[in-house]
């Protein structure tokens, strides 16, 4: 087995989720991402702790062949969600054989499956969890590279040193989290502001994702103002969506437009109420992710970018007595920050151009 696989595994052990002694672990991988699992079979074994293997997450292939034979009416799954209440890890692990299997499902019965899966995500949030990636073949062609320089790229991003990651990000976090207001400009395409008042920064250096490399916050729900254009692309729901355009006001996207698969944007948007705020507003940090791949865990973490998520607010971003966002989704879009733009902190620019004022 490549030793990059078991060092990948002792990270998330020892410094994702912290595995103890006597812990009940769901492991929820595709199969494609076999060895990994295995790795972490061993070191859960030598951690003395308790594995169980799953797909749900990630079995893409069963999943579309599910939703295409069901009527789109869901209930939460009981049995799915008693296995997570009764778990103390939950360990996802990306890779796929087929980035695109679930193309051909209808938005809206997709939407409708996450919704009824909503209280599995809440509970699986309350766990120590970490959500990772696996440098499947299928994920290389997707990223539009060999299958060796994807392991190469993706194990340079994850087997790093996070302490020093995180006394990096740190120097953000110390503007960002007694900030007032936000603003983001990139070119003639993108204006917003939002109050972040009240709301504590994270610094994400390899813990829930891995990897890491981002510093991020919740705006207040009703705060943001503007429009953004999404200039890199994404993949939701086995789908590339490209060029998001949303405007805001008091808080609430007004008007939304995309130039490819806008009609899977509108679902999203028509999830729930939430669906249609921001609940995430996140700076890219981690120079070790150079370029973009059609993956968010690694796309939001680049440097010279910030990403916005429609949708549900993580409940460590919100202050006491401020309102947290909720919803049954949490979907993540880029902005290029690398030409012709700035981010704002009450006034002050702490980033032009992709670099932050404190790399000089």
């Amino acid at each position: 087995m490549d030793p990059r696989i078991r060092e990948h595994a002792e990270i998330i052990a020892d410094h994702s989720v912290d595995l103890e002694e006597g812990d009940d672990v769901v492991v929820d991988a595709h199969p494609v991402a076999e060895d990994l699992v295995v790795a972490l079979h061993e070191v859960i074994g030598e951690r003395g702790a308790n594995p169980i293997t799953m797909t749900q997450r990630t079995g893409k292939r069963q999943q579309r062949a599910y939703l295409r034979a069901s009527d789109g009416e869901f209930e939460t799954p009981e049995h799915e969600l008693a296995l997570i209440e009764a778990t103390d890890v939950y360990i996802a692990i990306r890779a796929s054989d087929n980035v695109t299997q679930t193309a051909d499902v209808d938005p809206e019965i997709s939407a409708a499956y996450q919704q009824a899966h909503h209280p599995i995500l809440e509970e699986r949030l309350s766990k120590r969890w970490c959500l990772t990636q696996f440098p499947a073949p299928a994920n290389a062609q997707l990223a539009e590279m060999s299958t060796e320089a994807y392991e190469e790229f993706v194990w340079d991003a994850v087997n790093k040193d996070w302490e020093a990651q995180r006394d990096h990000q740190a120097n953000m976090v110390e503007i960002l989290d007694p900030a007032d207001e936000v603003r983001i400009v990139s070119g003639d395409t993108t204006d917003v502001t939002m109050s972040v008042d009240g709301n504590p920064t994270r610094n994400d250096h390899g813990e829930h994702n891995l990897p890491g490399g981002e510093v991020f916050t919740a705006p207040v729900p009703d705060s943001v103002e503007g429009e953004v254009l999404f200039d890199m692309p994404l993949y939701h729901q086995g789908r590339e969506i490209t060029d998001v355009f949303l405007e805001f006001e008091d808080g609430e996207v007004v008007e939304h437009s995309a130039a490819k698969n806008e009609d899977v944007l509108t679902e999203v948007l028509e999830t729930d109420e939430g669906a249609r705020r921001l609940g995430e507003l996140g700076i890219g940090m981690n120079r070790a992710i150079d370029q973009f791949t059609y993956n968010m865990l690694f796309d939001e973490k680049m440097g010279d970018t910030v990403h916005m998520a429609v949708g549900r607010a993580y409940d460590d971003t919100v202050g006491e007595d401020n309102e947290q966002n909720e919803s049954a989704v949490h979907v993540d879009m880029i902005v290029d920050m690398s030409e012709d733009s700035f981010i704002e902190v009450d006034g002050e620019v702490v980033q032009r151009d992709g670099t932050f004022r404190f790399e000089g």
